[in-house]
């Protein structure tokens, strides 16, 4: 889309009581996600205010990303997809992730992430923890990311999923935890959200598979 189709930014467009004004911005393409060019003026930690200075903006709304994991069989479940993003990425465009999806409007982050593990793995969660928030590339890319842990029952993972509307192409990886964790370790997990979420449950695992287990005993 043409940049005429940009808007100038009133004088008071403005963030935080003045801590921020955009004094000019510009819609320079719509697509599936949009680009923008912003000029801006912030507030300098030595409460001067800065010159102008110009940066660009991919939009591209908020996500979810969720591990399933199974704690009787102590299995994650990871997907490998090829991502036009790291063409020319050392490790090649086919990434190991975690399940993950955009956040559609009026949905609820864990309503994307109970939606995206059915999608992409073929399996549906028994339960959904909140694990936190992180932002990938806040230098220019608007997307933030909920990330949850899901219960599963890992006997019927594996495969090939997606959906063809999307012409999407996943693989299921079904692993032991402690595969993941040596994956990652090796550098062969990169993607953000797979990252984060291996990284809890390095540390929170052992505790959550108790936890989980005690529900099942105490249900028995």
């Amino acid at each position: 889309m043409s940049g005429q189709s940009g808007r100038r930014a009133r004088a008071d467009d403005a963030l935080d009581g003045d801590a921020v004004r955009v004094t000019e911005r510009r819609l320079v393409y719509r697509g599936f996600f949009d680009f923008e060019v912003v000029k801006l003026q912030h507030r300098r930690f030595d409460q001067s205010t800065s010159e102008v200075v110009t940066r660009e903006i991919l939009h591209i709304p908020d996500a979810a990303a969720v591990l399933p994991y199974d704690p009787v069989s102590d299995v994650v479940v990871l997907i490998e997809q090829l991502r036009a993003g790291a063409l020319h990425h050392a490790e090649g465009p086919w990434l190991i992730e975690a399940v993950a999806g955009l956040v559609e409007a009026g949905e609820a982050p864990e309503a994307t992430a109970l939606r995206e593990i059915v999608e992409e793995t073929g399996v549906e969660a028994v339960c959904l923890e909140r694990i936190g928030v992180y932002i990938a590339s806040p230098g220019a890319v608007t997307e933030r990311t909920t990330v949850f842990i899901a219960r599963i029952d890992s006997r019927r993972a594996g495969g090939v999923h997606g959906l063809a509307a999307e012409t999407e192409d996943i693989k299921s990886h079904v692993l032991p935890r402690e595969t993941a964790f040596a994956w990652l370790e090796e550098g062969r997990i990169v993607a953000a959200n797979a990252v984060v979420a291996l990284r809890w449950l390095q540390v929170h695992g052992p505790s959550l598979r108790r936890r989980w287990l005690a529900d099942d005993a105490r249900e028995a």
